[in-house]
Order: structure tokens, then sequence, then C-alpha cells
């Protein structure tokens, strides 16, 4: 296992409304030493229409993203069926199971951790999902954020993340927020 923390990090994504937005901190660790704080860890893919996050290894994450945009290529877009094929593909093969990453994509329809094991996991309220050492205070920010505030979904990631940063060690508050709208 690599000193590069596989949680050391904080995504979040967030769908309401015919709007996705994901947004990450910007520190990298290496050991106890952060060892740069204004990386980008969310990124848009098949021309703008999926949004995506990760938490882990930045060689691991960079090869998953490729890894995905094809079979977001091979399935047109769609986001589930890419999501299953991608799945499939990172189970059976012996190399990608040891890679340390994990992932959040979505789209104005969907939202998905996808984690080391291959796992697929759509969030029960199907709207936010987070992942990452600062993920669980992210994501009870962004639940009350949710819950209580009229936020538009841009400023609740903000807020949530901006909240994660000062209470976790591994996340910073360089934040990086990616928006997409749906279609009208």
């Amino acid at each position: 296992m690599s000193n590069i923390h596989l949680e050391a990090t904080t995504i979040l994504g967030y769908k309401k409304d015919g709007v996705a937005v994901i947004g990450g901190d910007g520190q990298v660790t290496f050991g106890h030493a952060v060892l740069k704080g204004n990386a980008k860890k969310v990124r848009t893919l098949y021309n703008g229409k999926v949004l995506a996050g990760f938490a882990g290894s930045t060689a691991d994450a960079f090869i998953l993203f490729d890894m995905f945009e094809n079979h977001l290529q091979n399935r047109k877009g769609d986001l589930l069926k890419a999501v299953i094929d991608f799945a499939k593909e990172w189970r059976k093969d012996k190399y990608l199971r040891r890679l340390e990453a994990m992932m959040i994509v979505l789209n104005t329809k969907h939202i998905f951790i996808l984690s080391g094991n291959g796992d697929v996991v759509e969030p029960e309220d199907g709207k936010l999902a987070a992942i990452g050492s600062g993920g669980n205070f992210a994501i009870s920010a962004a639940r009350a954020l949710d819950r209580h505030a009229n936020l538009d979904p841009e400023k609740l990631v903000r807020e949530s993340l901006q909240i994660a940063g000062e209470l976790c060690i591994y996340t910073n508050t360089n934040i990086t927020i990616l928006k997409l709208e749906e279609d009208k």
C-alpha cells in the first residue's frame, strides 16, 4: 500500500431539480504531510454531460477516469449502463482490483459511488454522495443544509465542503466546483 491516503480528500456530489453539482477540496497528502494544496479532483466527462470526482491515488484515478469515459462513449452517454459495464470490468481485472481509488459520478438523473472493489452504490436518497476522509463531515453538512436551508445546489456543495475542510485534517478549503444543468 502506498503512503498516499485513499481517503485523504473530500468529494461531494449533489443533484436536485435538474441540477447536478460536484465539488472537491484541493489537498493531496503523502504520509502525514501536505504534498499539494490546489489539486483538481473533479472533472467533466462525456462532452460535459457527466461529472466525476475521485478520492485516492491520483495515478489510479486518472486510469479510472479514462476507463470510465470509454464506457460512457461505448454506451453513448447512458450513465447507468456505463456504470454497470465499468463495475464488471473493475471486478474482473486483477490489475484494476488493486487500484486505490473511489469515484463519484453523476448527471442530472443519476448519482453513483464506485468503489475500489468494483461496487456500485446509488445513495438511498438519490441525491447526495460523498467520499474521502472528509466525506462524512461534508455529507452531514449537506444533509442539514438540504433539509433546513434554501440554498442553490452549487452553494450547498461549497458550504458543505467548507465545513468539512474546517474539521478534517486531510481536507482543505481550496474548493473546486463543477455544475451541470438539465437540457430544457
